[in-house]
């Protein structure tokens, strides 16, 4: 089974940056979509980015110009650069990867809180 497995995460300022990685336990890029979720406390998962095997990647409206998703291929690595973070951003991130080889997978969840 592959694992996916997330780093990063905190406490920031608002208008501050952080960043968040997901390591698969193998390479699955070239036939998973890989995405990015969070779920504010009290409310539902949302989608934050996604990014296909052809590398063509989607943001919701609420992080775009803000938030950067990229991959790196040799590393099996997707990350999220977030920047300018406001306190609505604060919410549990959780990387995800879906195919139709592995179905859906999640990874651990990270903790983004932004506050002063």
């Amino acid at each position: 089974q592959v694992q996916l497995v997330e780093s990063g995460g905190g406490l920031v300022l608002p208008g501050g940056s952080l960043g968040l990685s997901c390591a698969a336990s193998r390479s699955i890029f070239s036939i998973s979509t890989m995405g990015w979720y969070r779920q504010a406390p009290g409310k539902q998962r949302e989608l934050v980015a996604t990014i296909t095997p052809g590398g063509i990647i989607r943001y919701a409206n609420s992080v775009k110009d803000r938030f950067t998703n990229s991959r790196d291929n040799a590393k099996n690595t997707v990350y999220l650069q977030m920047n300018s973070l406001k306190p609505e951003d604060t919410a549990v991130y959780y990387c995800n990867a879906y195919s139709t080889v592995y179905r859906v997978l999640w990874g651990q969840g990270s903790l983004v809180t932004v506050s002063s």
